[in-house]
């Protein structure tokens, strides 16, 4: 059934971003290190797209903008996981507080056909995971550790897509697993493939170094990436007419949605630029790669294909 269907639209891009992760130690030489940082550019250009696209349409008035550049400003100041945390608390706050007046009304007409009974065990199994899986790693380490950066990483997303990618970012090479290079590489490389983003996650499992195969460690990294989700839409379903009756829940959920936009604009700034765009070639590069996505509106491969050519031109020339 459903989860049929997931693993074929999975699993095709999941093997791809292995088998990028297993190449990427053989990938030495000039042309080679010119055609990652190529991916780092790619990088650049899909995040401004991303924020553009999610600032219009999670941001259409003055208040969530204002909350939006105010996170951003937080983030970049600040600099931590416990900081976006603290920025979407406080988005929503904010959009209690400030947006009641400028929602409309949406269709909540919505029967998943699942109980309550069953929506609040899915939340308490969520809660005690999320609560566990630190006891477990500082415990024992190893396998726990990583799936305790991903499942914290994927419960703490709120808007998916792009927005993973401060989460994940702070997770595996604030904890010194990936060097900024190899993430952004691997993000890069993860536009040139379909299938969900989230699948990013099973090519940083694979490099991630542990005394168990990268094939054990990714699948790992990819099934705590994914699971907090399904247990919150679990969760979530049962008491969806409800909270989307509330004015004052949807207020507070247009915060958030606020916030996260500035999330993703502190990671475009750090450390996608910073680790990225390194002279006004590379600038050139990504913002041509942009019009490509942005503007002309064309699949993220002519960017990752552009970035790399032009990359490896600029490096050689």
């Amino acid at each position: 059934g459903a989860i049929s269907a997931f693993i074929a639209f999975t699993l095709p891009s999941v093997l791809l971003m292995m088998v990028f992760a297993w190449l990427l130690p053989n990938l030495t030489g000039p042309i080679s290190s010119a055609a990652i940082h190529g991916l780092k550019l790619v990088a650049c250009a899909v995040v401004l797209d991303a924020i553009l696209g999610m600032y219009k349409n999670l941001c259409p008035d003055t208040e969530r903008r204002t909350i939006a550049v105010l996170a951003a400003v937080a983030l970049i100041i600040l600099g931590s996981a416990q900081a976006q945390i603290a920025v979407v608390i406080a988005g929503g706050i904010a959009g209690l507080l400030l947006c009641q007046g400028s929602l409309t009304e949406v269709n909540h007409d919505l029967s998943p056909g699942l109980s309550r009974r069953f929506g609040l065990f899915m939340l308490v199994l969520f809660g005690l995971i999320l609560i566990g899986l630190p006891v477990l790693a500082s415990l024992q380490g190893g396998l726990f550790s990583i799936a305790e950066a991903f499942y914290r990483a994927g419960a703490l997303v709120f808007g998916g897509g792009h927005v993973v990618l401060p989460l994940l970012e702070e997770s595996v090479v604030g904890n010194g697993w990936v060097n900024s290079d190899q993430f952004l590489a691997g993000y890069g490389a993860a536009q040139a493939i379909p299938g969900p983003m989230f699948a990013f996650s099973a090519y940083l499992g694979a490099i991630i170094p542990t005394e168990y195969s990268s094939l054990t460690s990714a699948v790992v990294a990819l099934s705590f990436m994914f699971l907090p989700g399904f247990l919150l839409v679990a969760a979530g379903l049962p008491a969806w007419q409800w909270v989307a009756s509330q004015r004052r829940a949807t207020s507070a959920i247009a915060g958030v949605n606020a916030a996260v936009v500035g999330i993703l604009m502190a990671a475009l700034y750090d450390p996608i630029v910073i680790s990225g765009i390194e002279s006004a070639a590379d600038l050139s590069i990504a913002a041509i790669a942009f019009l490509i996505i942005g503007v002309w509106k064309r699949s993220p491969l002519f960017a990752v294909v552009w970035c790399v050519v032009a990359s490896i031109a600029a490096h050689q020339f």
